[in-house]
This record gives structure tokens, C-alpha cells and sequence, in this order.
């Protein structure tokens, strides 16, 4: 059911439109069966029944039928005086850009005025825009209605249904480009990845330098030294020519020992250095220099490849699913 709210209609301030609105809708409703009447007493059928069921409603309507055209010119004029009076106080309040595109914008209300051929059913439209307006204020709430729940859920499975088959064809007529060697990746390198290169060797640099600074910090960096400690420590020990100074008397395990705090520092430092010494161009060097020229650059490709088609074969197994049959 329709939730009529005086509230909203008193809040709105929209009294006299509304009144205005179901004089109009009642015209309508009236005009419509006239002209659906009319249209069914045109036909021999409709006329001969009426001639068994009742005569007198014959007779007293042939010169209705007759003059019926002018008499639709009444509900016509009334018609066009409530659009012009509609579009003037829209230019006054400036609802619209400029002051000719009201009727643009009600194009049916024009076309529905037309008394001749089925235009004049455009007129039906008028009952929408009406309900339209009634909505927008919050003086009905047509959302919780019946028939409208069930147009609004047929809508939305056409559409879903329409969207995801364009999709669906659109992501395998992508991959059927790919599979027959798209330059897609290649232009994905030269376009897009190329552009972003400079930030990514500054990010990369950036953060090469801050690891460097944390492991000079003695409190920071003290896991990576003990870890280093630790490598360079089984490293030594494990030296055939360093174990044999444990052969020298008295000093063979002190020299040991020192050699191996000697070893770790020098370690942590070159790799303190090494990481201080990153730059940018550096970085970029490496990717353009290093990375690019490796011969399996070809079976990455093909991987990255392979990456995107399964990608977008988990989009369309996704986008395929029936999300409509959920809320049944």
C-alpha cells in the first residue's frame, strides 16, 4: 500500500500543487477511459453489443463520438494552460538553466496534447510524472508498494542479466585478443609502468637508505647484527685455515675470536654502505640493465600472460553468478 504522510505534505509546501496534481491525475483518468471508449465504440463489434445491452446509451452517444474531437480539445486546453502555468513558475524559480528547457525535459506532457492518433495515450505518461513528484516531497512512498516491488526486481534481473553477458563478452573477447599475441603487456611496460618507473626507484631507494640507517642504529638494527654475528660466526669457526690458529699456544682461540668480531663488523658495514649507497638512477640502472636483459624475460611474459587471463577468468566466473536468485 501507498504510505500517504500529511507531515511531509505540510512540511513540503506544496498544498496547492498537490491539490492541483490530483485535479489533474482525476482529469486524466477521466479523459483516458473517454478516449479508451471511444476508440472501442469505433468498432462494429463494440456497437452491436451496445445496441443489444442498451439502445438509449447508443442513441446518446453517436453525437458524442461525432463531436468528440472537440470535446478532447476541452481536456486539451486544460492540459496546455496547466504546462504553461507549470513552466512559467519554473522559470520564475529558475529550476532549470535555462527557461526553454522545461519542455524539453517534459516532452510527453506536449505530445500527449496532440488530439489525434495514439499520441494522445502519451497522455498516460502524465500519471507517472505526477506520481513522481508525489514521491519526491515524501508524500507517498510508492517503494514499499507491492507492484512496485515486483517491477523493481524484474528490473534489476534484466539488468543484471543484460550487463553481465556484455561483460562476460567483453572479458573473453579481451582474452581471445591476448591469447593471440595482444601487445597488451608490452604496452602496459612502455605506457603505464614506464611513466610510474621514477617514483618506484625513488621508493625503492628511499627505503634501501632507511634500512641502512636502522641497522647502523646500534638499538634498531641489533636482530640483523646478532644474525650476522651469528652467520659470521659458524662461518669462521668452520674455515679449515681459520681453525688451524687454535693450534698456536696460549693466543691461537684469542685471534680466533678477533678475527671473527673483525669479519662480522666489516660485514655489517658493507652492507650498511651498500645500502647508504643506493640511489635512484642506481636502481634504475639495475632494472633497465639488469632485470630487462635476462633471457628468461620471454617466460615471464608469458607467465604475466598467463596471470591475466586466469585473472579474468575468475572475473567472468564471478560476474556470471546470478546474485538475483539470492533474494528469492
Amino acid at each position: 500500500m501507498l504510505n500517504f504522510s500529511l507531515k511531509h505534505l505540510k512540511d513540503s509546501h506544496q498544498g496547492p500543487w498537490i491539490v492541483l496534481d490530483f485535479f489533474m491525475l482525476g482529469l486524466l483518468v477521466l479523459n483516458l477511459t473517454l478516449l479508451l471508449f471511444d476508440s472501442l465504440y469505433a468498432t462494429d463489434l463494440i456497437r452491436q453489443n451496445l445496441n443489444q445491452l442498451s439502445p438509449a446509451l447508443l442513441e446518446w452517444y453517436k453525437p458524442v463520438h461525432a463531436n468528440f474531437i472537440l470535446i478532447d480539445l476541452v481536456f486539451v486546453a486544460i492540459f496546455l494552460s496547466e504546462f504553461f502555468l507549470r513552466w512559467a513558475i519554473a522559470v520564475k524559480n529558475k529550476d532549470y538553466l535555462r527557461w526553454y528547457f522545461y519542455p524539453f525535459i517534459h516532452w510527453y506532457d506536449l505530445v500527449g496534447c496532440i488530439p489525434v492518433g495514439g499520441a494522445r495515450f502519451l497522455r498516460f505518461l502524465r500519471v507517472f510524472s505526477i506520481i513522481y513528484r508525489l514521491q519526491k516531497y515524501k508524500i507517498i512512498d510508492i517503494r514499499q508498494s507491492a507492484p512496485y516491488r515486483f517491477v523493481a526486481f524484474y528490473y534489476d534481473v534484466f539488468v543484471e542479466e543484460l550487463s553481465d553477458r556484455i561483460v562476460a563478452k567483453v572479458l573473453t573477447d579481451a582474452q581471445e585478443d591476448l591469447r593471440r599475441g595482444s601487445p597488451l603487456l608490452e604496452e602496459i611496460t612502455t605506457q603505464v609502468l614506464a611513466a610510474r618507473k621514477p617514483v618506484v626507484c625513488n621508493w625503492l631507494a628511499s627505503l634501501a637508505v632507511h634500512s641502512g640507517h636502522s641497522i647502523e642504529d646500534m638499538q634498531a638494527g641489533s636482530t640483523l647484527r646478532e644474525h650476522v654475528k651469528q652467520s659470521v660466526g659458524r662461518a669462521v669457526r668452520n674455515n679449515p685455515q681459520v681453525s688451524t690458529l687454535k693450534m698456536v699456544p696460549v693466543v691461537g682461540s684469542g685471534i680466533e675470536k678477533m678475527l671473527e668480531n673483525a669479519v662480522t663488523n666489516i660485514v655489517i658495514q658493507s652492507v650498511i654502505n651498500l645500502l647508504l649507497d643506493v640511489t635512484p638512477e642506481k636502481i634504475d640502472h639495475l632494472i633497465s640493465h639488469g632485470i630487462a636483459s635476462t633471457s628468461e624475460e620471454d617466460m615471464l611474459d608469458q607467465e604475466m600472460l598467463n596471470v591475466v587471463d586466469e585473472c579474468i577468468e575468475l572475473l567472468k566466473s564471478h560476474v556470471s553468478h546470478q546474485r538475483w536468485k539470492t533474494r528469492l
